[in-house]
């Protein structure tokens, strides 16, 4: 069977070059060339602005207008938040440099925290340590894994230990946050499930980064300094800031409902594998296939109830947190919703498209071009070969960043054959052309690799 691609509007351009380049195909016997690129919805809402009128600014300050300005760094500050259709979003970017929020869209929404609330684990076992803040090895470990690895495990351990919601209770009134609270009724056990927003979690790096202790400063922000792409679930992290900014970034990130997110660094050789998406399964496009009910937040996903609940508990939850720039400049928190059972790739690509319109000083945005996959497991190898080391897997139809192409070892996938490879810089290796959505063998607009 042909390989699929999902169906999309395409530009009569990109119709056209398709068109022409069947004909050529047609009269020479040429490979088939990859189906071509999509453009963007034009149904799309228009943007959202990130301006006082969307919500009130954290702490009583002010939000930068939104006349045209240039940051320090030369960066061009913006004025519309790119909010994609069918997400929600809770957004505040705090300039520790200025004192001053440069983005505040419905910065006191509460969404449920996910992995976020590993924040607040950590300062609870922290807190009563002074003055030594002596911390025995076994849980400098953990709390390693839990803030750089995501390590759900850990965040159990802590959650337990210190008495479930209560940790929460404890944690409101020392970092004086207005909309956290411990999971809705019913959900004692789920960590995830505690409500969280924008404006809280600027708080608490707020509290890390300029009134906790220094041993404990440095102990939490290390570790997200050291924030790792793949997490201890499988899941790559790379959405969001990591994708859109390069460093320096201390990274938390939380997601909760998705069900794979790639990121395996290597898989067991199958026959030929099937591209025909299905849902809540994990199909590795070169090698085996493998179901995932990962449902986040620390457990498997509770059955009813969660519609009286006051945070939203339905939808997939994709968060993106943490500072960006030199000396942790700028704080930025991105809360999202998205609509149950949306695909993990294209959550990633939205917020990491919505983090990319954010006015966030100091920040350094990566060069290339952005492109978007298809299949799943699709492997990033060291070289431009299939018979190169896989560095890692990308979820499934993932945006990528693209920084130039070069041809190399010949990939066949009926009809499909390319030899051309496309290097993505924030991966570090190299993906074959064949899984990149593009109207030709080469991607448009690329440079060749020197």
């Amino acid at each position: 069977m042909p390989s699929l691609r999902p169906a999309r509007r395409a530009s009569f351009l990109g119709a056209a070059l398709t068109t022409a380049a069947g004909l050529l195909l047609a009269l020479t016997g040429s490979a088939a060339a990859s189906p071509a690129a999509t453009t963007a919805n034009l149904s799309s809402p228009a943007p959202v602005r990130g301006d006082a009128s969307a919500a009130a600014p954290p702490s009583g300050l002010a939000v930068a207008g939104s006349e045209a300005e240039v940051t320090p760094t030369g960066t061009e500050k913006r004025s519309v938040v790119d909010i994609p259709a069918n997400v929600t979003a809770g957004i505040a970017v705090f300039d520790r440099l200025t004192g001053r929020f440069t983005e505040s869209v419905q910065a006191d929404r509460a969404f449920r925290s996910a992995s976020v609330v590993k924040l607040l684990l950590a300062l609870d076992f922290l807190w009563n340590r002074a003055p030594a803040y002596e911390v025995p090895q076994a849980d400098r470990d953990r709390l390693e894994a839990m803030l750089s690895r995501s390590d759900d495990a850990a965040a159990s351990h802590y959650w337990s230990t210190g008495g479930g919601s209560a940790v929460i209770t404890r944690m409101v009134p020392r970092l004086g946050l207005t909309g956290t609270a411990p999971p809705p009724a019913g959900y004692p056990g789920y960590w995830g499930y505690a409500a969280t927003t924008a404006a809280d979690t600027v708080r608490v790096y707020r509290y890390l980064l300029d009134t906790a202790p220094a041993p404990v400063r440095d102990l939490v922000m290390g570790a997200l300094h050291r924030s790792e792409r793949c997490a201890a679930d499988g899941f790559d992290q790379g959405f969001g800031l990591p994708s859109a900014f390069d460093g320096p970034l201390a990274v938390k990130q939380g997601w909760s409902g998705f069900s794979s997110g790639g990121c395996a660094s290597s898989g067991t050789p199958a026959a030929a594998p099937s591209h025909v998406a299905r849902p809540r399964t994990s199909v590795r496009a070169d090698g085996a296939e493998g179901a995932d009910t990962h449902r986040g937040a620390g457990a498997a996903a509770p059955s009813g109830g969660a519609s009286a609940a006051a945070v939203d508990l339905t939808s997939d939850a994709l968060h993106t947190t943490g500072t960006v720039g030199p000396d942790d400049r700028t704080v930025v928190a991105v809360l999202t919703l998205h609509p149950d059972g949306t695909p993990y790739g294209t959550a990633y690509s939205k917020v990491t498209a919505l983090t990319d319109s954010l006015n966030v000083p100091g920040a350094v945005r990566p060069t290339g071009t952005r492109f978007t996959t298809w299949g799943s497991g699709v492997r990033v190898r060291t070289g431009a070969t299939t018979s190169s080391a896989a560095l890692t897997t990308l979820p499934a139809g993932v945006d990528v960043l693209v920084g130039c192409q070069k041809q190399g070892g010949q990939v066949s996938v009926p009809p499909y054959v390319n030899d051309w490879w496309a290097y993505l810089p924030q991966y570090g290796g190299w993906i074959t052309n064949i899984y990149v959505t593009s109207p030709g063998n080469a991607l448009p607009g690329v440079p060749r690799c020197s």
